[in-house]
């Protein structure tokens, strides 16, 4: 059996615990990942705090090196990493690929640190006085991701937080360990300091540990919204920065005017693809007004009936299993709440078994209609390849439904309308906007971040977002006096005089 351990300096401590890493095609186990504690933590941390000084005093440009060459390492290996992902994750080889670009976009954006480290300058603020701002590294980092993007979310916090000049110690999903692994030794191949990007492996307990440790001054996490909240509810009453980005319910708009089969075919793609095991997957589609309901399920069963349901290496299966046995009863369950509820089941993706995988974690792609507000089932992520149809009378009753969401994450509105798109765009209380776009994940030269329970914290993944997270602002008032000894070269703060 395949073991697979912490990426950490120093000797690796035996492990006591074991998580089994399984195969979501076929439900088997693969490997085994070693569960360390506050033990293993502390080693990490100590190597941490001994590259960090040298690394932050690294100039820039020369970080900025190190990041060229593991752009170009991921580049070079990217095959071999998006078939080390789907075998843990079980998502297609294009979604795997897909996880590891927008992962990579955030370390090109990360080759420019140099300009955005630039602090700014204020000349003759009072008499020979100069004011300048600059930007200094926290210290030891630490992010905490999920197994639905092994590759992305890890290259989000750590790629910005590294290119600083911290050092990052990454606690990733037991369930697919293997990637984060393989981007720490890329990282090292590509001359980033050892003990700068460091991975440990672990539960609950871990992540405590993370949360408690004295010298980890800042945290990232990715998660569910519970424990987001639970993260970042800790982690400050301990004294650190906190960013926790939590769960969703995406809610996707169609006008009268939309084009609905540019529609259909986004949604299927933003509603199923990673058997929606994403929290920018678009569960809610919303049309608005009755004739647009009836037109867009039409289009919709067609299109979901196409739909094929593969293994991850099937090059022709538009997704593959969910993540773990259990993931799939919860799933499965939530389309029971739904039909209990009242909603009418149109496509029921339950008991998919494919010849050869019959202990494999398949589901179908599930569409539900005449859901409404008042369901649990519309309430709470679901985190599965189901789509649910709320139909809205008119455009201020389909605006209400994601601005009143407990979740505000994503949102699209598909409209031919110019003046209707700017309206939702800047009516609608949600944190990041599509027009025409099912799946609004911003550039990496922007940043990702959602609103309510989605997001806790003040600042955003990645971008300049990330980089002021990852740093703090040193401000300096300098003044260089003429020199004698006349008093009235005194400077005198106006506050006092």
């Amino acid at each position: 059996m395949r073991q697979i351990d912490h990426f950490i300096v120093g000797k690796m401590p035996p492990a006591a615990r074991f998580g089994d890493v399984l195969d979501p095609n076929n439900g088997g186990v693969q490997a085994r990942v070693g569960l360390g504690d506050a033990a293993v933590l502390a080693q990490a941390v100590s190597a941490a705090q001994a590259a960090q000084p040298a690394w932050a005093a690294t100039n820039p440009q020369r970080r900025a090196r190190v990041m060229f060459r593991f752009k170009a390492l991921i580049e070079r290996h990217i095959d071999e990493l998006a078939e080390m992902l789907s075998a843990e994750h079980g998502k297609v080889i294009a979604d795997s690929r897909g996880d590891i670009q927008r992962g990579l976009e955030v370390v090109e954006f990360c080759c420019g640190i140099p300009h955005a480290l630039k602090g700014e300058y204020s000349q003759g603020a009072g008499p020979g006085i100069d004011v300048y701002s600059m930007r200094q590294p926290i210290g030891i980092g630490a992010g905490i991701t999920p197994f639905n993007f092994p590759a992305m979310i890890p290259l989000w916090m750590g790629a910005v937080a590294v290119a600083v000049g911290n050092a990052f110690i990454l606690k990733p999903s037991e369930r697919d360990p293997s990637v984060p692994n393989r981007l720490a030794e890329l990282f090292q191949e590509a001359g980033l300091p050892a003990g700068i990007f460091q991975v440990v492996h672990g539960d609950k307990e871990m992540v405590d540990a993370i949360l408690d440790h004295p010298a980890i001054a800042a945290v990232s996490f990715v998660g569910s919204s519970d424990i987001a909240q639970y993260v970042y509810s800790r982690g400050v009453a301990a004294g650190k920065r906190v960013q926790a980005m939590g769960g969703a319910k995406n809610h996707g708009i169609v006008m009268p005017d939309a084009d609905l089969d540019q529609v259909v075919n986004d949604v299927c793609g933003a509603a199923f693809g990673s058997a929606g095991e994403r929290c920018m997957a678009l569960p809610v589609v919303v049309p608005v007004g009755e004739e647009t309901a009836e037109r867009l399920r039409e289009k919709l069963v067609s299109a979901i009936h196409a739909l094929k349901v593969g293994i991850s290496t099937d090059a022709d299966a538009h997704f593959g299993p969910v993540v773990t046995a259990q993931h799939k009863a919860k799933v499965e369950g939530w389309i029971q709440t739904a039909v209990d509820e009242g909603s009418e089941l149109v496509i029921d993706g339950r008991n998919l078994v494919l010849q050869g995988q019959e202990q494999g974690f398949f589901i179908g792609p599930t569409l539900l209609d005449h859901v409404t507000a008042d369901m649990e089932s519309y309430k709470q992520e679901i985190f599965g390849p189901v789509l649910q149809i709320v139909r809205a009378p008119d455009f201020e009753t389909a605006l209400a439904l994601p601005s009143q969401h407990q979740y505000g994450n994503g949102v699209a509105a598909f409209t031919r309308n110019g003046h209707v798109a700017r309206e939702f765009a800047a009516r609608v209380n949600v944190g990041m906007v599509g027009i025409n776009v099912p799946i609004p994940v911003p550039v990496a030269y922007h940043s990702f971040g959602g609103w309510k329970r989605s997001g806790f914290g003040d600042q955003n993944q990645y971008g300049m977002e990330g980089v002021r997270f990852w740093t703090k602002v040193k401000t300096v008032t300098a003044r260089w006096p003429d020199g004698g000894d006349d008093a009235s070269n005194a400077f005198i703060i106006p506050t006092m005089g």
